[in-house]
């Protein structure tokens, strides 16, 4: 990758804010930190770099020092064998290639990524700016949106079907449930037609049992005129003996005869308005029941079509070639394994805007970061260790004089910790 992006070799500056004299050799990869106490001109040198390489957008309000007899100087090698410099009294960009041919800003601009020269521009956004300056750099930000909006449609239905299912449970779980009752309604006109059926076959056996009574006493009437009228008695007798055959054709079911009850069927008819009532509840609550289960099968059927879309979002950005792993969209905030950006460690801020900011523009190879103080050293050989493995060059600030800085500064006059960082340039003129 290192061999494809543009870096900076040597970087000599002077009368540049609170810059007196800088002059500093970035390592290829890695973390390159710009270390000092507080305004000796640290955040200058990155000021100054921007200004140089992203042109009039990032010149300074007050770009020459103060007290200092001449004008500002600047002067940047690049890995592509660009020269760019600016000084004079007007502080002129002058970019010139290994074969002296020169050219202009178009120049840097086409490899130089904005963000690049200001990354707390990126840090700094919102997180859903974040999230779609991510998915335009993959190329799928019209088609997450478009997923987004459904996803959120589906949602809101999905919420409205909830709501009406609970209140229709709601609903139904409060209506009375009445036990031993029909399940259909009674039909006042049903009972009234038992009844008549009773009363029909209570009649038939009032009728039987008047017969039998109507035999009876013609047994006692022959009776009687057999004990006065001796001279019929053969008569009669034959008379009786066919009478009291009749009688036993007639009494062989009489131990069935036993009347049918209307007791029930006139209380039922008097409380059938309120046996009803109990009966259209009891429905009621069912088919509230039933309306209650429908809209919970519909809000399962959108839950489904929302996780579809979900996978289809995960899916997407699967495929998508982003520019560091772990990172994803959900619901328009930029997520790094799981986390929103104001719940991600300094360290993991700094990883992801480096990663997107590289991915902006590959063909810049490197990336500006102020103010790494916020690092604890084991985190900040951590960060150092992930640049060198990106094959990525950071020029970096922090307050401090320690071991981990490259370069200090003291009252805007660089002091370099390493050989490393030194080169035959401004070094003899400039007295460092």
């Amino acid at each position: 990758m290192s061999g494809n992006t543009v870096k900076i070799n040597t970087l000599e500056m002077e009368n540049v804010k609170r810059i007196k004299a800088v002059q500093l050799v970035p390592g290829e990869n890695g973390l390159t930190v710009i270390g000092g106490n507080n305004g000796q001109g640290k955040t200058s040198v990155l000021d100054s770099i921007a200004w140089a390489l992203g042109g009039d957008r990032f010149r300074p309000g007050t770009a020459q020092r103060e007290g200092a007899d001449t004008p500002p100087s600047l002067r940047l090698t690049l890995s592509n064998g660009l020269v760019v410099e600016r000084k004079g009294k007007n502080s002129d960009l002058k970019v010139t290639d290994p074969n002296g041919q020169k050219y202009g800003q178009a120049l840097l601009d086409s490899f130089i990524s904005v963000f690049a020269l200001d990354v707390p521009r990126f840090m700094n956004a919102s997180g859903k700016e974040k999230a779609n300056i991510l998915l335009q750099i993959i190329g799928v930000g019209e088609q997450l949106q478009e997923l987004e909006r459904k996803e959120k449609a589906l949602y809101d239905e999905r919420t409205m079907i909830g709501r009406e299912a609970q209140q229709k449970k709601h609903y139904a779980e409060q209506l009375p449930l009445f036990a031993d009752v029909p399940d259909k309604v009674i039909s006042v006109s049903q009972l009234i037609e038992r009844q008549k059926e009773i009363l029909a076959k209570n009649g038939e056996i009032a009728r039987k049992r008047q017969n039998l009574q109507a035999l009876k006493d013609r047994e006692a009437l022959l009776d009687r005129e057999i004990a006065g009228v001796q001279e019929r008695l053969t008569f009669l007798q034959e008379q009786l003996k066919q009478v009291r055959e009749d009688i036993l054709i007639a009494s062989v079911d009489e131990g069935t005869w036993v009347d049918f009850p209307t007791d029930e069927i006139e209380r039922d008819i008097a409380n059938i308005e309120q046996t009803n009532e109990k009966i259209r509840s009891n429905l009621n609550r069912q088919f509230a029941l039933e309306d209650a289960g429908e809209a919970e099968q519909r809000y399962a059927d959108k839950s489904a079509e929302i996780e579809a879309v979900r996978k289809e979002k995960r899916d997407l950005l699967l495929g998508a070639d982003l520019p560091l792993a772990g990172l994803t969209v959900e619901n328009g905030e930029l997520l790094f394994n799981g986390h929103p950006w104001d719940c991600m460690s300094s360290s993991e801020q700094l990883r992801v805007a480096t990663a997107i900011v590289r991915k902006l523009n590959p063909a810049c190879g490197f990336v500006l970061l102020d103010k790494l103080e916020q690092l604890d050293l084991d985190t900040l050989a951590q960060f150092g260790a992930w640049l060198e493995q990106e094959g990525l060059q950071a020029i970096a600030t922090r307050v401090s004089t320690g071991d981990e800085c490259s370069v200090i500064i003291e009252d805007g006059v660089s002091r370099h910790v390493n050989e490393e960082n030194q080169f035959d340039g401004w070094g003899a003129l400039l007295n460092v």
